[in-house]
């Protein structure tokens, strides 16, 4: 369990030139006004840069080190290395006047009962450090406890929640919009697939984007309804018009966008960029029909590079000789595996092998 989580919330430690000395509880001052203690705090003990001290402490300022201390304690008791300290008072300075055993602990208390190791608390919380300034009862456990519902596990349960940490904080409107997907009919497989994929749009008002999605056919209890409206609201309004135009260009239609559209929703969310190239690619370099395209979007989501350019050169060739023919499955030599198509395709005419070979490799280094 803690292997796929550390996996999927891997971190980029800095190197920092300074270590945090050990807490002096009794350490105060009487001389120094609180804004000029906290800077020196900051600078001298956190390892904050004294412009950033200066900004911090204008929010957050303290006459003694006796709060600050019992909260860098903390950390470091429970695994936190420095620079992980760092990250975390550098990114939530509000922690360092925290209560630590009524802040802190319960959320890692929370974690560990869960199932995750001491080391893993250590790297998720580090990832994560807006978990530590949240509510455990008010949004913490609420929202996991939604997320627990569409997963069949603790650990992919927390493995999502804290791939979308923006869903912390968003537990009223999240709890919302899931309660308006299964009263539309939605199945749990199509909200798994949101959770999974784009939590953040949980996150906002689905209502009208709901009632969209509906009118254009899919089905609730597909999810390609999830995935629908997954691309309708992660795509703006100008830039799906903008992605139609691309393809406009190439001679589809409106109607056509659509068909492809409903075939694999997914296809919107490819860039401007990847639609123009591989539509040109097909339809104007190897001169074929559009309508496999609108037939099998999901060819949107190859490399033109590492796939779709090097199989096509092996198959124009093919075609020119007349040892393979071009028909409804022509489809299938580019979906298959790398593997698959070699044999399939340049080892299975032996006397063609060496050349088809070449065109192969010289497929995968055009641009």
């Amino acid at each position: 369990m803690n292997t796929v989580i550390c996996h999927r919330l891997r971190l980029s430690p800095k190197l920092l030139l300074y270590s945090f000395p050990k807490p002096s509880f009794p350490f105060s001052t009487t001389t120094s006004d609180s804004v000029s203690f906290t800077i020196s705090y900051l600078t001298n003990t956190c390892g904050f840069t004294p412009e950033a001290a200066l900004k911090l402490s204008k929010r957050h300022r303290f006459n003694t080190a006796q709060k600050p201390d019992s909260v860098i304690s903390f950390f470091q008791t429970h695994g936190f290395s420095t620079s992980q300290i760092h990250h975390i008072l550098s990114n939530y300075p509000q922690l360092i006047l925290c209560n630590p055993t009524r802040t802190l602990l319960p959320k890692l208390h929370f974690l560990t009962s869960k199932g995750v190791s001491a080391s893993d608390v250590v790297s998720i919380v580090t990832r994560n450090p807006r978990f530590l300034c949240s509510s455990l009862e008010n949004c913490i456990f609420p929202t996991f406890q939604l997320f627990r519902r569409f997963f069949p596990s603790d650990l992919k349960a927390l493995t999502v929640f804290f791939a979308c940490p923006y869903v912390i904080g968003n537990t009223h409107l999240l709890a919302s919009n899931v309660k308006r997907l299964l009263d539309a009919g939605v199945a749990h497989v199509g909200i798994r697939h949101l959770l999974s994929t784009r939590s953040f749009s949980l996150c906002s008002d689905l209502r009208t984007l709901l009632e969209e999605v509906k009118l254009l056919g899919f089905d609730p209890l597909k999810v390609t309804f999830a995935m629908a409206l997954e691309a309708k609201s992660t795509v703006s309004k100008p830039r799906w018009d903008a992605k139609v135009d691309v393809l406009k260009k190439w001679g589809w239609s409106e109607d056509e966008v659509l068909v492809a559209f409903r075939k694999h929703p997914k296809m919107m969310l490819c860039s401007m960029e990847k639609l123009d190239a591989v539509t040109g690619f097909w339809v104007d370099r190897l001169g074929w029909d559009r309508s496999t395209l609108i037939a099998y979007p999901s060819l949107f989501f190859f490399s033109l590079e590492k796939r779709l350019v090097p199989r096509a050169l092996v198959l124009q060739h093919l075609l020119s000789r007349g040892l393979v023919k071009k028909d409804a499955s022509f489809v299938t030599p580019f979906v298959k595996s790398d593997e698959w198509f070699l044999k399939k395709y340049v080892r299975y005419f032996t006397e063609e092998t060496p050349w088809l070979l070449e065109l192969y490799e010289k497929g995968q280094g055009a641009s």
